[in-house]
């Protein structure tokens, strides 16, 4: 008799990404483009790391009086402290006043794992979660798998292509009192004053629970500052909430997910009450965790020097990434192509939408060889010298084609070196 297994029944889980990457690696098409990496690309194509990054960890590789014991389960102190520094300000009233820690987490994705464990089981009235961001966020999924109901907004209007502040704002007044309020990145959403004031009371009046993202600081504007602008806000006006830190882009150390899940309490009873509880979980979830990101990243956080240097890559870079899109929404210009390009220009950060439609994107997959996601949202910083010509000639293409139903299902011609 054939031995039964105790996995017959479990089926395969639904693929959620992976695809699109490997359908390019296995393309042979000498012009295949790949606008989609998930990392912050240099000029060459490969991944980008900050050159402090490389001086830090031969430094740190050669130095004998480190040793390699576990950490403690909260993590290392010193990385914490230069963390919520760098998030809040070196001057910040909130760390003075003792009422703001971290845990020092694993992955993009463990200050949410970590987060979400606490609320299930210590704020069990607040079983719904609203997560609203420019774009799909994967932080729905842990709320799910935890037992929360889950409603996801994005911010961006893809028939106006703007990011639309209405969105949050009419997010804020319907959500329900008690939930918990995702806030991804909604930098680039043009708030006045009022809407700010109006969004605080109804939130605060609401007792909603705010758990940011903040997963690249400093790449967005190449103001590390500024990046965090949101955050001064509530903690201004006495909000207590949640933050996930992702240090690992804006470093560049990808292969070492190292972040924070940052606590913001009204004072430091509450804040070491939380800590206690969180610690508890992370000895659960990871009991220690990992040190050679968290070194470095404290190393260069902690040296005038080597902290300066760091800021002037994240502001090289971003630089960047802008004269990218400007070559980018200036070439779709002197092609002739209909429309307005400004949206490419008028929002910060390494991704962003090109405004395309799903014909238009299925097209450049198809006929150009050019992969990117179905929602048009691309990673700038993959497009170089190399490519651009070809990548904003094949968008022109993509919009006069597909206006032409006819001539969408033309053959490809041959490229032409």
């Amino acid at each position: 008799m054939p031995t039964l297994s105790v996995f017959t029944d479990v089926p395969l889980a639904h693929k959620l990404e992976g695809s699109l990457l490997k359908a390019y690696r296995q393309d042979g098409h000498r012009n295949k483009t790949f606008l989609a990496y998930k990392v912050c690309m240099t000029n060459e194509g490969h991944p980008w790391v900050s050159l402090v990054v490389h001086k830090t960890r031969l430094q740190i590789s050669g130095d004998p009086s480190l040793d390699y014991e576990y950490l403690p389960t909260v993590g290392m102190k010193s990385f914490i402290e230069a963390s919520l520094e760098l998030l809040f300000g070196k001057h910040s009233e909130a760390i003075k006043e003792n009422r703001v820690g971290g845990v020092h987490t694993v992955g993009d994705s463990g200050a949410f794992q970590l987060g979400v464990q606490f609320l299930r089981t210590w704020c069990k009235h607040a079983n719904v979660a609203y997560v609203i961001s420019s774009q799909k966020e994967p932080h729905g999924l842990v709320f799910q798998d935890l037992g929360f109901k889950v409603y996801e907004y994005s911010i961006w209007d893809p028939e106006k292509l703007f990011m639309d502040p209405n969105v949050f704002l009419n997010v804020v007044e319907q959500i329900p009192r008690g939930c918990v309020l995702v806030i991804g990145n909604i930098m680039d959403c043009k708030f006045s004053h009022h809407q700010w004031e109006k969004c605080m009371a109804l939130l605060k009046s609401k007792q909603i629970f705010p758990f940011f993202d903040i997963p690249c600081q400093g790449l967005h504007t190449g103001d590390l500052e500024e990046d965090t602008r949101i955050l001064q806000y509530f903690v201004a006006r006495g909000f207590e909430f949640f933050c996930s830190q992702s240090l690992s882009k804006n470093f560049g150390i990808y292969d070492e997910g190292v972040g924070t899940l940052v606590v913001v309490a009204l004072n430091n009873q509450h804040l070491l009450r939380v800590l206690s509880q969180l610690k508890r979980f992370a000895r659960a979830l990871w009991l220690n965790p990992p040190t050679t990101g968290a070194r470095i990243i404290t190393s260069v956080l902690c040296n005038p020097a080597l902290l300066g240097e760091w800021k002037q890559s994240l502001k090289a870079v971003a630089e960047n990434i802008m004269l990218t899109k400007e070559r980018v929404k200036e070439k779709l210009r002197l092609l002739g192509v209909p429309g307005s390009w400004d949206h490419i220009t008028e929002h910060n950060g390494t991704h962003g939408y090109l405004g395309l439609n799903a014909q238009q994107v299925e097209f450049l997959v198809k006929k150009k060889h050019i992969y990117l996601p179905r929602n048009g949202r691309i990673n700038f910083t993959c497009i170089n010298a190399s490519n651009i010509d070809y990548i904003t000639q094949s968008i022109s293409e993509a919009v006069f084609l597909t206006k032409n139903p006819k001539n969408y299902y033309l053959e490809e011609k041959p490229c032409v070196e």
